[in-house]
């Protein structure tokens, strides 16, 4: 079995997950945020629907430079509506579901760099990097995001089993 076809049910499962954390974002509440040092929710929601979109971008290019040195930072956040958000993630969705299917061994193992200003902050094989930049990082926001629903009462919907809501 190749690298691409293990990871592609757990790619599927965790978007089917991260899609509903996602739909339950509410419209009006954009701006709240936990702590004075947190996300505003919009802005963690909108991280959440964009993170499937580094998939293909992975394969694309060798490297991605947050703030290139004399370059374009990467886009900023903005306070969309929840059904905004759900279509970047259906279509990021879709883009890294197609890029992962067709992602052979060999460019599992080229490796991949992330960068600021530069500098390197983290470089290993595409595949680890897939892993710890994608599947484990969308994991981590999205559980983020069901605390901020969880603390202004919305219903968290279960993940890996039954939460209090369900």
């Amino acid at each position: 079995m190749s690298i691409s076809e293990l990871l592609l049910p757990e790619f599927e499962h965790e978007i089917v997950v991260t899609r509903e954390v996602l739909k339950r974002v509410p419209d009006d509440r954009g701006e709240w945020k936990p702590h004075p040092k947190a996300f505003p929710m919009a802005h963690l929601a909108q991280l959440v629907a964009r993170l499937p979109g580094w998939v293909p971008m992975m394969f694309d290019r060798s490297e991605l430079d947050l703030s290139p040195p004399g370059g374009s930072k990467f886009p900023g956040y903005s306070i969309e509506k929840t059904a905004t958000l759900l279509a970047e993630f259906d279509r990021n969705a879709a883009a890294g579901r197609s890029a992962l299917a067709a992602a052979s061994d060999d460019v599992m193992h080229e490796p991949w760099t992330l960068k600021r200003a530069g500098a390197v902050m983290m470089s290993d094989t595409r595949y680890q990097m897939l892993r710890s930049m994608v599947l484990n990082h969308q994991i981590h926001h999205r559980a983020q995001l069901a605390m901020y629903l969880r603390l202004i009462d919305e219903k968290v919907p279960p993940m890996y089993g039954p939460t209090a809501d369900g």
